[in-house]
């Protein structure tokens, strides 16, 4: 392939239902506290308002250059899937691969309730091209996309912006002399979003690191084979776990810091992202949000993040929204 060629793309969207009684039983089974299986923080990980086609719809409507769509899942269909007929009518390049399939060899760690897991084995999944975007069910595209404001010159185009490690910054080295000298005893570590960003990045040699958006992430296969091939103990350490650890990595800022230091990605300090998390502001607020995010034409992502915490009204305007952009 020349350099101004265009890469064959696949995009891949990891994806679960929580709410099905079957998912929450076998969840139910390997928790310590089987009344956490209701925890709001841990439900709104799994559980789902159909964000899914949305996401699918995106794809196919503003990236018409990727080639096919891959739903990673755990023996679930989304509800517009389950129409085989009209699936393989209106959706012919859409499969869903069950977790069995990319954890081919690893099957003793299934099954799994942990997306850094699961992410950690995405390159497994059969006939996935070189390049390809990972997304997460909530995430969609708004705008028109072309495949060079995902991978530029075939190298992946990284968007994010650098950061200081936690214990390099002074206010939080001050709170934890002030927990010290307080005697107040040190909190159990939590796997933390950012902590997870982290690990990597240390692990490389950075003194600084990557920070990660929700948005869509580029990667290339051989990226991840090579280090893997090489590094197989930390591979099995982040695949192992059915239930976030703190010890384990984020695969994308793994596959981030790998490019940075090998010189083979682009960097962009634009997210090009319209964000939603705090679903408590006024209507006429998220309204405005919604719609100014959909005219924007340098607005290119949208994350609707924990949107089975939206209130009903604002939801059934949230989906009605999504509904009339993407139908």
């Amino acid at each position: 392939m020349k350099d101004n060629e265009v890469p064959t793309i696949d995009a891949v969207i990891m994806w679960v239902d929580g709410s099905d009684p079957f998912h929450k039983a076998k969840m139910e089974s390997y928790l310590e506290h089987t009344h956490s299986v209701n925890n709001k923080s841990l439900r709104t990980r799994y559980d789902q308002v159909n964000e899914i086609e949305f996401c699918v719809k995106s794809i196919l409507k503003y990236a018409k250059f990727v080639r096919n769509i891959f739903i990673v899942t755990d023996n679930q269909t989304p509800n517009f899937l389950k129409d085989q007929e009209k699936s393989q009518r209106e959706f012919p390049n859409v499969f869903i691969v069950d977790h069995k399939v990319i954890f081919d060899g690893y099957t003793q760690f299934l099954p799994t309730f942990n997306s850094r897991s699961i992410a950690t084995l995405l390159y497994k999944i059969p006939n996935l091209s070189e390049h390809f975007i990972v997304m997460c069910d909530d995430f969609m595209l708004i705008n028109e996309t072309k495949s060079s404001d995902f991978f530029h010159e075939k190298k992946p185009l990284l968007r994010g912006e650098w950061r200081s490690f936690n214990e390099d910054l002074f206010y939080k080295n001050i709170y934890k002399h002030f927990l010290n000298f307080i005697g107040k005893p040190k909190k159990e570590k939590k796997a933390g979003h950012f902590i997870a960003q982290q690990i990597m990045a240390k692990n490389l040699g950075f003194k600084k690191f990557y920070k990660l958006h929700h948005v869509p992430m580029p990667m290339r296969k051989s990226t991840l084979e090579k280090y893997f091939e090489l590094n197989y103990e930390e591979f099995e350490n982040n695949i192992k776990y059915r239930f976030r650890d703190s010890s384990q990595f984020l695969l994308e800022s793994l596959i981030n810091h790998l490019e940075i230091k090998n010189k083979t990605c682009k960097l962009s300090d634009s997210y090009q992202l319209a964000y939603f998390q705090n679903y408590k502001k006024p209507f006429l607020w998220l309204k405005f949000k919604l719609r100014s995010a959909g005219k924007n034409e340098n607005k290119l992502f949208l994350c609707m993040q924990s949107l089975d915490q939206c209130p009903p009204e604002k939801l059934s305007f949230i989906k009605k929204w999504l509904e009339s952009k993407y139908n």
